[in-house]
Protein backbone atom coordinates (compact mmCIF):
# COMPACT_ATOMS: atom_id res chain seq x y z
CA UNK A 1 0.00 0.00 0.00
CA UNK A 2 1.03 3.65 -0.30
CA UNK A 3 1.86 5.47 2.92
CA UNK A 4 1.69 9.21 3.49
CA UNK A 5 4.88 11.11 2.61
CA UNK A 6 7.05 12.28 5.49
CA UNK A 7 7.55 16.03 5.19
CA UNK A 8 10.13 17.83 7.30
CA UNK A 9 9.75 21.57 7.83
CA UNK A 10 13.08 23.41 7.99
CA UNK A 11 14.17 27.01 8.26
CA UNK A 12 15.97 29.67 10.27
CA UNK A 13 14.70 30.53 13.77
CA UNK A 14 11.75 32.98 13.66
CA UNK A 15 11.11 32.51 9.94
CA UNK A 16 7.77 30.90 10.77
CA UNK A 17 8.22 27.10 10.72
CA UNK A 18 5.98 26.37 13.67
CA UNK A 19 3.54 29.17 12.87
CA UNK A 20 3.10 27.70 9.38
CA UNK A 21 2.37 24.24 10.73
CA UNK A 22 0.18 25.82 13.37
CA UNK A 23 -1.90 27.46 10.68
CA UNK A 24 -2.33 24.15 8.90
CA UNK A 25 -3.37 22.21 12.00
CA UNK A 26 -5.15 25.19 13.61
CA UNK A 27 -3.65 24.90 17.09
CA UNK A 28 -1.86 27.41 19.29
CA UNK A 29 1.44 25.56 19.66
CA UNK A 30 3.55 28.40 18.24
CA UNK A 31 2.19 30.99 20.65
CA UNK A 32 3.05 28.86 23.70
CA UNK A 33 6.67 28.19 22.83
CA UNK A 34 9.44 30.21 24.45
CA UNK A 35 10.93 32.79 22.12
CA UNK A 36 9.03 31.43 19.13
CA UNK A 37 11.44 28.47 18.90
CA UNK A 38 10.09 24.91 18.71
CA UNK A 39 10.72 23.24 22.06
CA UNK A 40 9.53 19.70 21.33
CA UNK A 41 9.50 17.08 18.64
CA UNK A 42 6.12 16.95 16.94
CA UNK A 43 4.61 14.82 14.21
CA UNK A 44 1.26 15.94 12.77
CA UNK A 45 -0.76 13.88 10.39
CA UNK A 46 -2.77 15.87 7.84
CA UNK A 47 -5.28 13.38 6.47
CA UNK A 48 -6.60 13.34 2.92
CA UNK A 49 -9.96 14.88 3.85
CA UNK A 50 -8.26 17.94 5.35
CA UNK A 51 -6.16 18.43 2.21
CA UNK A 52 -9.25 18.11 0.04
CA UNK A 53 -11.15 20.58 2.21
CA UNK A 54 -8.39 23.22 2.03
CA UNK A 55 -7.37 22.64 -1.60
CA UNK A 56 -10.70 21.53 -3.05
CA UNK A 57 -11.23 24.47 -5.42
CA UNK A 58 -7.66 24.18 -6.73
CA UNK A 59 -7.94 20.42 -7.20
CA UNK A 60 -11.12 20.87 -9.25
CA UNK A 61 -9.41 23.41 -11.52
CA UNK A 62 -6.46 21.12 -12.14
CA UNK A 63 -8.50 17.90 -12.34
CA UNK A 64 -5.96 16.37 -9.93
CA UNK A 65 -6.78 13.18 -8.05
CA UNK A 66 -5.05 12.46 -4.74
CA UNK A 67 -4.01 8.85 -4.17
CA UNK A 68 -1.85 9.25 -1.07
CA UNK A 69 -3.60 8.96 2.33
CA UNK A 70 -2.35 12.33 3.58
CA UNK A 71 0.85 14.04 4.77
CA UNK A 72 2.95 13.53 7.89
CA UNK A 73 4.61 16.78 8.97
CA UNK A 74 7.67 16.78 11.22
CA UNK A 75 8.54 19.87 13.24
CA UNK A 76 11.84 19.58 15.10
CA UNK A 77 14.36 22.15 16.39
CA UNK A 78 17.31 23.17 14.22
CA UNK A 79 19.51 20.60 12.51
CA UNK A 80 17.71 17.72 14.28
CA UNK A 81 14.74 18.28 11.99
CA UNK A 82 16.58 16.43 9.29
CA UNK A 83 19.75 14.74 10.50
CA UNK A 84 17.99 12.44 12.97
CA UNK A 85 15.47 11.36 10.33
CA UNK A 86 17.82 8.70 9.04
CA UNK A 87 17.70 5.38 7.31
CA UNK A 88 20.44 3.28 5.72
CA UNK A 89 21.83 5.23 2.79
CA UNK A 90 19.76 8.39 3.19
CA UNK A 91 16.98 10.20 4.99
CA UNK A 92 13.59 9.14 6.24
CA UNK A 93 12.20 12.48 5.00
CA UNK A 94 10.57 12.11 1.60
CA UNK A 95 10.36 15.84 1.02
CA UNK A 96 11.10 19.08 2.84
CA UNK A 97 9.47 22.47 3.08
CA UNK A 98 12.10 25.17 3.53
CA UNK A 99 10.53 28.22 5.18
CA UNK A 100 12.10 31.61 4.38
CA UNK A 101 10.95 34.95 5.78
CA UNK A 102 10.68 37.13 2.65
CA UNK A 103 11.56 40.24 4.67
CA UNK A 104 14.86 38.67 5.87
CA UNK A 105 15.73 36.35 2.97
CA UNK A 106 18.43 33.71 3.60
CA UNK A 107 20.02 33.47 7.06
CA UNK A 108 22.58 31.02 8.54
CA UNK A 109 20.23 28.09 9.19
CA UNK A 110 18.71 28.55 5.72
CA UNK A 111 22.10 27.85 4.17
CA UNK A 112 22.61 24.96 6.59
CA UNK A 113 19.30 23.42 5.50
CA UNK A 114 20.19 23.80 1.82
CA UNK A 115 23.56 22.11 2.32
CA UNK A 116 21.92 19.16 4.07
CA UNK A 117 19.12 18.84 1.50
CA UNK A 118 21.65 18.96 -1.33
CA UNK A 119 23.87 16.33 0.30
CA UNK A 120 20.95 13.94 0.90
CA UNK A 121 19.35 14.70 -2.50
CA UNK A 122 16.03 15.42 -0.83
CA UNK A 123 13.43 17.30 -2.94
CA UNK A 124 11.96 20.42 -1.34
CA UNK A 125 9.50 23.25 -1.78
CA UNK A 126 10.39 26.74 -0.60
CA UNK A 127 7.66 28.50 1.37
CA UNK A 128 8.25 32.26 1.05
CA UNK A 129 6.57 33.24 4.31
CA UNK A 130 5.18 36.51 5.74
CA UNK A 131 3.73 37.96 2.55
CA UNK A 132 1.32 39.82 4.83
CA UNK A 133 4.25 42.14 5.69
CA UNK A 134 4.38 43.44 2.10
CA UNK A 135 3.62 47.16 2.08
CA UNK A 136 -0.07 47.65 1.33
CA UNK A 137 -0.92 43.91 1.41
CA UNK A 138 -4.64 43.29 1.87
CA UNK A 139 -5.76 40.27 3.87
CA UNK A 140 -8.30 38.46 1.70
CA UNK A 141 -9.30 35.75 4.23
CA UNK A 142 -8.52 33.17 1.55
CA UNK A 143 -6.22 30.19 1.84
CA UNK A 144 -5.37 30.55 -1.85
CA UNK A 145 -2.46 32.73 -2.92
CA UNK A 146 -3.85 32.81 -6.46
CA UNK A 147 -7.04 34.41 -5.21
CA UNK A 148 -5.19 36.71 -2.80
CA UNK A 149 -2.69 38.10 -5.34
CA UNK A 150 -5.54 38.89 -7.74
CA UNK A 151 -7.01 41.29 -5.16
CA UNK A 152 -3.80 43.22 -4.44
CA UNK A 153 -2.82 46.62 -5.78
CA UNK A 154 -0.05 46.73 -8.39
CA UNK A 155 2.62 48.13 -6.06
CA UNK A 156 2.08 45.30 -3.52
CA UNK A 157 2.26 42.63 -6.25
CA UNK A 158 5.43 44.23 -7.65
CA UNK A 159 7.10 44.38 -4.21
CA UNK A 160 6.24 40.72 -3.61
CA UNK A 161 7.68 39.76 -7.00
CA UNK A 162 10.91 41.60 -6.22
CA UNK A 163 11.30 39.77 -2.90
CA UNK A 164 10.44 36.40 -4.44
CA UNK A 165 13.05 36.86 -7.17
CA UNK A 166 15.61 37.95 -4.61
CA UNK A 167 15.04 34.57 -2.91
CA UNK A 168 15.21 32.79 -6.28
CA UNK A 169 18.53 34.57 -6.85
CA UNK A 170 19.91 33.20 -3.57
CA UNK A 171 18.76 29.72 -4.56
CA UNK A 172 20.54 30.11 -7.90
CA UNK A 173 23.75 31.11 -6.10
CA UNK A 174 23.41 27.92 -4.06
CA UNK A 175 23.09 25.84 -7.23
CA UNK A 176 19.30 25.44 -7.47
CA UNK A 177 17.04 26.45 -10.36
CA UNK A 178 13.76 27.82 -8.97
CA UNK A 179 10.56 29.62 -9.96
CA UNK A 180 7.26 30.74 -8.44
CA UNK A 181 4.86 27.78 -8.45
CA UNK A 182 2.53 29.20 -11.14
CA UNK A 183 5.47 29.89 -13.49
CA UNK A 184 7.29 26.55 -13.25
CA UNK A 185 7.72 24.80 -16.61
CA UNK A 186 9.72 21.76 -15.48
CA UNK A 187 8.88 20.35 -12.04
CA UNK A 188 11.76 17.87 -12.23
CA UNK A 189 14.28 20.67 -12.64
CA UNK A 190 12.91 23.67 -10.74
CA UNK A 191 12.40 24.20 -7.02
CA UNK A 192 8.82 25.32 -6.48
CA UNK A 193 8.49 28.60 -4.55
CA UNK A 194 5.11 29.16 -2.88
CA UNK A 195 4.36 32.58 -1.33
CA UNK A 196 2.48 32.09 1.95
CA UNK A 197 1.43 33.84 5.13
CA UNK A 198 1.42 31.76 8.29
CA UNK A 199 -0.53 34.62 9.89
CA UNK A 200 -3.42 35.00 7.41
CA UNK A 201 -3.31 31.53 5.83
CA UNK A 202 -2.94 32.86 2.30
CA UNK A 203 -0.96 30.41 0.15
CA UNK A 204 -1.58 27.42 2.44
CA UNK A 205 -3.82 25.82 -0.20
CA UNK A 206 -1.12 25.96 -2.89
CA UNK A 207 1.55 24.80 -0.44
CA UNK A 208 -0.45 21.71 0.50
CA UNK A 209 -1.50 21.01 -3.07
CA UNK A 210 2.03 21.16 -4.49
CA UNK A 211 3.49 19.19 -1.58
CA UNK A 212 0.84 16.51 -2.13
CA UNK A 213 1.04 16.55 -5.92
CA UNK A 214 4.83 16.45 -6.20
CA UNK A 215 5.10 13.71 -3.54
CA UNK A 216 2.53 11.65 -5.39
CA UNK A 217 4.02 12.25 -8.82
CA UNK A 218 7.71 11.70 -8.13
CA UNK A 219 7.87 9.57 -4.96
CA UNK A 220 5.22 6.90 -5.49
CA UNK A 221 7.68 3.99 -5.58
CA UNK A 222 9.40 5.22 -2.40
CA UNK A 223 6.03 5.45 -0.61
CA UNK A 224 5.12 1.79 -1.16
CA UNK A 225 5.36 -0.18 2.10
CA UNK A 226 4.66 -3.65 3.47
CA UNK A 227 2.10 -2.59 6.06
CA UNK A 228 2.05 -5.91 7.91
CA UNK A 229 5.82 -6.23 7.99
CA UNK A 230 8.12 -5.66 10.96
CA UNK A 231 8.24 -2.04 12.05
CA UNK A 232 11.25 0.10 11.12
CA UNK A 233 11.70 3.68 12.22
CA UNK A 234 14.18 6.36 13.20
CA UNK A 235 14.65 7.69 16.75
CA UNK A 236 14.31 11.49 16.77
CA UNK A 237 14.80 12.02 20.48
CA UNK A 238 15.03 10.16 23.77
CA UNK A 239 13.65 11.80 26.91
CA UNK A 240 12.15 11.14 30.32
CA UNK A 241 8.39 11.68 30.52
CA UNK A 242 6.52 12.01 33.79
CA UNK A 243 4.49 8.87 34.39
CA UNK A 244 6.10 7.04 31.47
CA UNK A 245 9.80 6.93 32.32
CA UNK A 246 12.24 6.64 29.42
CA UNK A 247 10.62 7.24 26.05
CA UNK A 248 11.73 7.68 22.47
CA UNK A 249 10.04 9.74 19.77
CA UNK A 250 10.14 7.75 16.56
CA UNK A 251 9.20 8.29 12.95
CA UNK A 252 7.93 4.92 11.72
CA UNK A 253 8.50 4.70 7.97
CA UNK A 254 7.86 1.02 7.25
CA UNK A 255 5.77 -1.82 8.65
CA UNK A 256 3.81 -1.99 11.92
CA UNK A 257 4.71 -1.88 15.62
CA UNK A 258 2.56 -3.38 18.37
CA UNK A 259 2.43 -3.15 22.15
CA UNK A 260 4.63 -5.93 23.65
CA UNK A 261 6.83 -6.05 20.53
CA UNK A 262 10.55 -6.08 21.27
CA UNK A 263 12.55 -3.43 19.41
CA UNK A 264 16.29 -3.05 18.92
CA UNK A 265 18.35 0.12 18.51
CA UNK A 266 21.87 1.48 18.90
CA UNK A 267 23.29 2.28 22.35
CA UNK A 268 26.78 3.64 23.17
CA UNK A 269 28.33 0.18 23.46
CA UNK A 270 26.40 -1.81 20.89
CA UNK A 271 22.77 -2.87 20.52
CA UNK A 272 20.00 -2.20 23.04
CA UNK A 273 16.59 -3.86 23.25
CA UNK A 274 13.30 -2.91 24.88
CA UNK A 275 9.81 -4.30 25.09
CA UNK A 276 7.15 -1.78 24.10
CA UNK A 277 4.93 -0.98 27.10
CA UNK A 278 2.95 1.76 25.38
CA UNK A 279 2.53 3.29 21.94
CA UNK A 280 1.39 6.91 21.84
CA UNK A 281 0.22 8.38 18.57
CA UNK A 282 -0.45 12.04 17.71
CA UNK A 283 -4.09 12.97 18.09
CA UNK A 284 -6.12 13.90 15.07
CA UNK A 285 -6.08 17.62 14.36
CA UNK A 286 -9.54 18.42 15.72
CA UNK A 287 -9.00 16.34 18.88
CA UNK A 288 -6.03 18.48 19.86
CA UNK A 289 -8.49 21.29 20.59
CA UNK A 290 -10.97 19.20 22.50
CA UNK A 291 -8.83 17.60 25.21
CA UNK A 292 -5.52 18.00 26.95
CA UNK A 293 -2.47 16.18 25.73
CA UNK A 294 -1.13 15.61 22.26
CA UNK A 295 -1.13 11.77 22.21
CA UNK A 296 -3.41 8.85 22.81
CA UNK A 297 -2.64 5.17 23.51
CA UNK A 298 -2.90 2.65 20.68
CA UNK A 299 -2.33 -1.09 20.44
CA UNK A 300 -0.51 -0.86 17.11
CA UNK A 301 0.63 1.73 14.60
CA UNK A 302 1.55 1.47 10.91
CA UNK A 303 3.81 3.60 8.75
CA UNK A 304 4.08 6.44 8.21
CA UNK A 305 3.51 7.85 11.68
CA UNK A 306 5.12 9.88 14.40
CA UNK A 307 4.92 7.86 17.60
CA UNK A 308 6.16 7.95 21.15
CA UNK A 309 7.32 4.62 22.60
CA UNK A 310 7.53 3.84 26.29
CA UNK A 311 9.38 0.79 27.56
CA UNK A 312 12.06 -0.59 29.86
CA UNK A 313 15.57 -0.42 28.40
CA UNK A 314 15.21 2.77 26.37
CA UNK A 315 17.36 4.93 28.67
CA UNK A 316 20.53 4.52 26.55
CA UNK A 317 18.92 4.69 23.09
CA UNK A 318 20.84 6.98 20.74
CA UNK A 319 19.04 9.72 18.86
CA UNK A 320 19.32 9.15 15.12
CA UNK A 321 19.52 5.37 15.49
CA UNK A 322 17.39 2.92 13.58
CA UNK A 323 14.65 1.32 15.68
CA UNK A 324 13.75 -2.12 14.35
CA UNK A 325 11.33 -4.80 15.48
CA UNK A 326 13.23 -7.93 16.47
CA UNK A 327 10.74 -9.83 14.30
CA UNK A 328 12.82 -8.65 11.37
CA UNK A 329 15.32 -11.34 10.40
CA UNK A 330 18.93 -10.25 10.77
CA UNK A 331 17.96 -7.07 12.68
CA UNK A 332 21.25 -7.19 14.62
CA UNK A 333 23.33 -7.01 11.45
CA UNK A 334 21.16 -4.13 10.21
CA UNK A 335 22.00 -2.05 13.28
CA UNK A 336 25.65 -3.13 13.39
CA UNK A 337 26.09 -2.27 9.72
CA UNK A 338 24.46 1.11 10.27
CA UNK A 339 26.75 1.95 13.19
CA UNK A 340 29.79 0.72 11.26
CA UNK A 341 28.87 2.90 8.27
CA UNK A 342 28.41 6.01 10.40
CA UNK A 343 31.43 5.62 12.69
CA UNK A 344 34.00 4.19 10.26
CA UNK A 345 36.88 6.70 10.23
CA UNK A 346 39.89 7.48 8.07
CA UNK A 347 43.49 6.76 9.04
CA UNK A 348 44.13 10.48 9.26
CA UNK A 349 42.04 13.60 9.70
CA UNK A 350 40.20 15.68 12.29
CA UNK A 351 38.58 14.57 15.56
CA UNK A 352 34.77 14.88 15.34
CA UNK A 353 32.45 15.00 18.37
CA UNK A 354 28.70 15.52 17.94
CA UNK A 355 25.40 15.19 19.75
CA UNK A 356 23.64 12.47 17.74
CA UNK A 357 24.26 9.71 15.21
CA UNK A 358 22.43 11.85 12.65
CA UNK A 359 24.77 14.77 13.24
CA UNK A 360 27.82 12.50 12.88
CA UNK A 361 26.48 11.15 9.60
CA UNK A 362 25.54 14.56 8.17
CA UNK A 363 28.87 16.10 9.14
CA UNK A 364 30.76 13.09 7.76
CA UNK A 365 28.98 13.52 4.42
CA UNK A 366 29.50 17.29 4.24
CA UNK A 367 33.11 17.19 5.45
CA UNK A 368 33.81 14.39 2.99
CA UNK A 369 32.35 16.46 0.15
CA UNK A 370 34.65 19.29 1.22
CA UNK A 371 37.66 16.96 1.09
CA UNK A 372 38.10 16.80 4.88
CA UNK A 373 39.06 13.45 6.41
CA UNK A 374 37.98 12.33 9.90
CA UNK A 375 40.22 10.09 12.01
CA UNK A 376 37.85 9.76 14.98
CA UNK A 377 34.06 10.07 15.33
CA UNK A 378 32.29 9.93 18.67
CA UNK A 379 29.23 11.16 20.56
CA UNK A 380 29.17 13.37 23.64
CA UNK A 381 31.27 16.10 25.23
CA UNK A 382 34.84 16.89 24.16
CA UNK A 383 37.19 15.18 26.62
CA UNK A 384 40.88 15.43 27.46
CA UNK A 385 41.38 12.17 25.54
CA UNK A 386 40.02 13.82 22.37
CA UNK A 387 42.49 16.68 22.75
CA UNK A 388 45.39 14.25 23.27
CA UNK A 389 44.30 12.33 20.17
CA UNK A 390 44.36 15.57 18.18
CA UNK A 391 47.77 16.49 19.60
CA UNK A 392 49.19 13.11 18.57
CA UNK A 393 48.41 13.99 14.94
CA UNK A 394 50.32 17.28 14.99
CA UNK A 395 53.61 15.94 13.62
CA UNK A 396 52.27 13.59 10.93
CA UNK A 397 48.91 15.21 10.07
CA UNK A 398 48.96 18.91 11.06
CA UNK A 399 45.58 19.70 9.45
CA UNK A 400 43.99 16.88 11.45
CA UNK A 401 45.28 18.23 14.77
CA UNK A 402 41.97 19.90 15.63
CA UNK A 403 38.72 18.95 17.36
CA UNK A 404 35.37 19.75 15.72
CA UNK A 405 32.65 19.93 18.38
CA UNK A 406 29.09 20.04 17.07
CA UNK A 407 26.32 20.89 19.52
CA UNK A 408 28.25 19.38 22.48
CA UNK A 409 29.99 20.77 25.55
CA UNK A 410 33.74 20.99 26.07
CA UNK A 411 34.83 19.60 29.45
CA UNK A 412 36.93 21.98 31.58
CA UNK A 413 39.84 19.54 31.66
CA UNK A 414 39.73 19.27 27.87
CA UNK A 415 39.71 23.05 27.43
CA UNK A 416 42.73 23.40 29.75
CA UNK A 417 44.64 20.66 27.92
CA UNK A 418 43.82 22.22 24.53
CA UNK A 419 45.15 25.58 25.69
CA UNK A 420 48.36 24.04 27.03
CA UNK A 421 48.93 21.89 23.92
CA UNK A 422 47.98 24.55 21.39
CA UNK A 423 45.10 22.48 20.00
CA UNK A 424 42.08 24.31 18.55
CA UNK A 425 38.55 23.19 19.44
CA UNK A 426 36.07 24.51 16.88
CA UNK A 427 32.56 24.52 18.35
CA UNK A 428 29.26 25.39 16.68
CA UNK A 429 25.59 24.44 16.64
CA UNK A 430 25.23 25.10 12.90
CA UNK A 431 26.55 22.38 10.62
CA UNK A 432 27.74 24.47 7.70
CA UNK A 433 29.40 26.97 10.05
CA UNK A 434 31.58 24.33 11.69
CA UNK A 435 32.78 23.32 8.21
CA UNK A 436 33.44 26.96 7.30
CA UNK A 437 35.27 27.43 10.62
CA UNK A 438 37.46 24.42 9.86
CA UNK A 439 38.26 25.68 6.37
CA UNK A 440 39.21 29.07 7.83
CA UNK A 441 41.36 27.39 10.50
CA UNK A 442 43.03 25.18 7.87
CA UNK A 443 43.69 28.22 5.68
CA UNK A 444 45.29 30.09 8.59
CA UNK A 445 47.41 27.05 9.46
CA UNK A 446 48.59 26.73 5.86
CA UNK A 447 49.37 30.43 5.74
CA UNK A 448 51.35 30.17 8.97
CA UNK A 449 53.17 27.08 7.70
CA UNK A 450 53.96 28.79 4.40
CA UNK A 451 55.32 31.77 6.28
CA UNK A 452 57.58 29.48 8.30
CA UNK A 453 58.70 27.68 5.16
CA UNK A 454 59.20 30.96 3.34
CA UNK A 455 61.37 32.29 6.15
CA UNK A 456 63.60 29.21 5.82
CA UNK A 457 64.02 29.54 2.05
CA UNK A 458 66.87 31.52 0.52
CA UNK A 459 65.32 33.57 -2.31
CA UNK A 460 67.22 35.11 -5.22
CA UNK A 461 68.12 38.76 -4.82
CA UNK A 462 70.33 41.40 -6.44
CA UNK A 463 71.44 44.69 -4.91
CA UNK A 464 73.47 47.68 -6.10
CA UNK A 465 75.71 49.60 -3.71
CA UNK A 466 74.85 53.29 -3.58
CA UNK A 467 77.54 56.01 -4.11
CA UNK A 468 78.40 58.24 -1.15
CA UNK A 469 76.54 56.00 1.32
CA UNK A 470 79.33 54.21 3.17
CA UNK A 471 78.64 54.67 6.89
CA UNK A 472 81.43 52.43 8.15
CA UNK A 473 84.36 50.90 6.26
CA UNK A 474 84.77 47.66 8.25
CA UNK A 475 84.12 45.60 11.44
CA UNK A 476 81.39 45.53 10.19
CA UNK A 477 81.21 47.45 6.94
CA UNK A 478 77.94 49.40 6.79
CA UNK A 479 76.79 50.90 3.50
CA UNK A 480 73.69 51.82 1.54
CA UNK A 481 72.22 49.63 -1.19
CA UNK A 482 69.18 49.48 -3.46
CA UNK A 483 67.40 46.16 -3.92
CA UNK A 484 67.24 46.11 -7.71
CA UNK A 485 65.60 42.66 -8.09
CA UNK A 486 64.21 39.93 -5.81
CA UNK A 487 64.68 40.16 -2.03
CA UNK A 488 67.39 39.99 0.63
CA UNK A 489 67.37 38.89 4.27
CA UNK A 490 69.84 38.86 7.17
CA UNK A 491 72.26 35.90 7.17
CA UNK A 492 72.24 35.36 3.38
CA UNK A 493 75.60 35.25 1.66
CA UNK A 494 76.46 37.71 -1.12
CA UNK A 495 78.60 37.14 -4.22
CA UNK A 496 79.88 39.56 -6.84
CA UNK A 497 79.55 39.33 -10.62
CA UNK A 498 82.61 37.05 -10.70
CA UNK A 499 80.88 34.46 -8.51
CA UNK A 500 83.11 35.24 -5.54
CA UNK A 501 81.44 35.06 -2.10
CA UNK A 502 82.28 38.30 -0.31
CA UNK A 503 80.48 37.77 3.01
CA UNK A 504 77.20 37.34 4.90
CA UNK A 505 74.62 40.07 5.62
CA UNK A 506 74.64 40.66 9.36
CA UNK A 507 71.78 43.18 9.59
CA UNK A 508 69.40 45.19 7.40
CA UNK A 509 68.18 48.63 8.54
CA UNK A 510 65.86 51.32 7.23
CA UNK A 511 66.30 54.64 9.05
CA UNK A 512 67.75 52.85 12.06
CA UNK A 513 64.99 50.22 12.23
CA UNK A 514 66.03 46.57 11.76
CA UNK A 515 64.29 44.62 8.98
CA UNK A 516 63.86 40.91 8.39
CA UNK A 517 63.43 41.32 4.65
CA UNK A 518 63.88 43.97 1.96
CA UNK A 519 62.30 43.64 -1.48
CA UNK A 520 62.77 45.21 -4.90
CA UNK A 521 62.87 49.03 -4.82
CA UNK A 522 63.93 49.33 -1.18
CA UNK A 523 66.85 51.65 -0.33
CA UNK A 524 68.37 50.37 2.89
CA UNK A 525 71.64 49.97 4.80
CA UNK A 526 73.28 46.59 5.28
CA UNK A 527 76.18 45.46 7.45
CA UNK A 528 78.76 42.76 6.53
CA UNK A 529 81.40 41.63 9.01
CA UNK A 530 83.96 40.12 6.63
CA UNK A 531 84.57 42.94 4.13
CA UNK A 532 86.28 46.30 3.90
CA UNK A 533 84.33 48.81 1.86
CA UNK A 534 86.47 50.01 -1.04
CA UNK A 535 88.33 46.69 -1.33
CA UNK A 536 85.99 43.67 -1.57
CA UNK A 537 82.97 45.96 -2.19
CA UNK A 538 82.85 49.17 -4.18
CA UNK A 539 80.32 51.85 -5.06
CA UNK A 540 77.81 51.09 -7.88
CA UNK A 541 78.62 47.37 -7.70
CA UNK A 542 76.03 44.65 -8.32
CA UNK A 543 75.93 41.91 -5.68
CA UNK A 544 73.86 38.70 -5.76
CA UNK A 545 72.40 36.49 -3.06
CA UNK A 546 74.55 33.36 -3.21
CA UNK A 547 72.53 30.15 -3.74
CA UNK A 548 74.15 26.73 -3.35
CA UNK A 549 73.11 23.83 -5.59
CA UNK A 550 70.58 22.43 -3.08
CA UNK A 551 68.95 25.83 -2.65
CA UNK A 552 68.68 26.23 -6.43
CA UNK A 553 67.13 22.76 -6.74
CA UNK A 554 64.57 23.47 -3.99
CA UNK A 555 63.52 26.75 -5.63
CA UNK A 556 63.21 25.18 -9.06
CA UNK A 557 61.32 22.02 -8.18
CA UNK A 558 59.61 22.45 -4.81
CA UNK A 559 58.83 26.12 -4.28
CA UNK A 560 58.64 27.45 -7.82
CA UNK A 561 55.08 28.64 -7.13
CA UNK A 562 56.48 31.02 -4.48
CA UNK A 563 58.62 32.85 -7.05
CA UNK A 564 57.40 35.75 -9.18
CA UNK A 565 58.25 35.71 -12.90
CA UNK A 566 60.99 38.27 -12.22
CA UNK A 567 62.42 36.14 -9.39
CA UNK A 568 62.47 33.11 -11.70
CA UNK A 569 64.48 35.15 -14.22
CA UNK A 570 66.81 36.33 -11.45
CA UNK A 571 67.31 32.73 -10.28
CA UNK A 572 68.54 31.76 -13.75
CA UNK A 573 70.73 34.89 -13.89
CA UNK A 574 72.30 33.95 -10.52
CA UNK A 575 72.94 30.38 -11.71
CA UNK A 576 74.55 31.74 -14.91
CA UNK A 577 76.95 33.90 -12.84
CA UNK A 578 77.95 30.86 -10.77
CA UNK A 579 78.41 28.65 -13.84
CA UNK A 580 80.51 31.31 -15.61
CA UNK A 581 82.78 31.57 -12.54
CA UNK A 582 83.13 27.77 -12.38
CA UNK A 583 84.34 27.64 -16.00
CA UNK A 584 87.22 30.03 -15.33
Amino acid sequence: MIRQPIIVVMGHVDHGKTALLDKIRNTTIANKEAGGITQHIGASEVPLEVIERICGHLLKKSNAKITIPGLLFIDTPGHEAFTNLRRRGGSVADMAILVVDISKNFEPQTYEALEILKEYKTPFILAANKIDLITGWRNTDSTSFTEAIGRQQRHAADELDAKIYSIIGRLSEAGFSAERFDRVKDFKRDVVVVPVSAKTGEGIAELLMYTTGLSQRFLEERLMIEVNGAGIGSIIERKEEKGLGSTVDVILYNGTLRVNDTVAFAVPNGIGRARIKALLKPKALQEMHESSGRFYYVENVSAAAGIKISGNGLEDALSGSLLISTDLPDYENEIKSEIREVFTADKEGVILKADTIGSIEALSRLLGSAGVKISKKDLGSVTKRDVLDAFSRKATDPYGAVVLAFNVKVEEEAAAEAYAAGISILSSDIIYRIIDDYKEWEGNEKKRENELVERSIVFPGRIKTLPNYCFRISHPAIFGVEVSRGRIRPQVQLMNRHGEIIGRIKEIQDNGISMQEAKKGANIAISIEEVTFGRQVRENEDLYVFLNDDEVRVLRYKFADMLSDEEEDLLEETVAVKEAAARK
